[in-house]
């Protein structure tokens, strides 16, 4: 095993394991990116998880806070297009007029006439909308303040930035 995969606090993890493997297995291959990219995705499928559970607390599924969050977050009157709502939450717009259909129905949100074009809609988060979108972003915020703990302001910040240069790729 590498001394810098033996001298981390936790010790060897999965991702070790399957790079080590892959390392012995075919010694040319630079299976470098899996040692990033492989916990990035584990960490990822973890945090699905997590913020699946915080939002079922509130009676939400994960793509129900993605509307509701989108629009909570651009201000007073909080209103949108439905083209921005695909833009933002990265979903066809067939899948968006689902979701707007389903949240509408529970009345977390109302489509209004569009005062700029006839034909148009714009979006509204619903009184109800906005206090469960309030209550659910809160607790997911305490939740993932927890997972961080175990690192440093200095070392959120680095994450962060890394992070952020690595998803400018896409």
């Amino acid at each position: 095993m590498p001394a810098e995969t033996a001298s981390r606090p936790g010790g060897p993890d999965e991702v070790d394991a399957i790079v080590d493997a892959w390392r012995r297995e075919l010694p040319d291959l630079d299976a470098s990116p899996l040692e990033v990219l492989s916990r990035v995705s584990r960490l990822a499928r973890h945090l699905d998880r997590t913020r699946a559970a915080t939002f079922a607390a509130h009676g939400l599924e994960l793509w129900e806070f993605d509307v509701l969050a989108a629009l909570r977050r651009a201000g007073t009157p909080y209103r949108l297009s439905p083209g921005r709502l695909v833009a933002l939450t990265l979903v066809t717009s067939g899948t968006m007029t689902n979701r707007l259909d389903r949240l509408e129905a529970r009345a977390l949100l109302r489509r209004l006439p569009d005062p700029d074009d006839g034909r148009g809609v714009i979006v509204e988060l619903a009184g109800a909308g906005r206090e469960l979108v309030d209550a659910a972003i809160a607790d997911l915020v305490a939740v993932e303040r927890d997972l961080l703990s175990g690192l440093s302001a200095p070392e959120r910040s680095s994450l962060s930035s890394l992070l952020r240069d690595l998803l400018a790729r896409f």
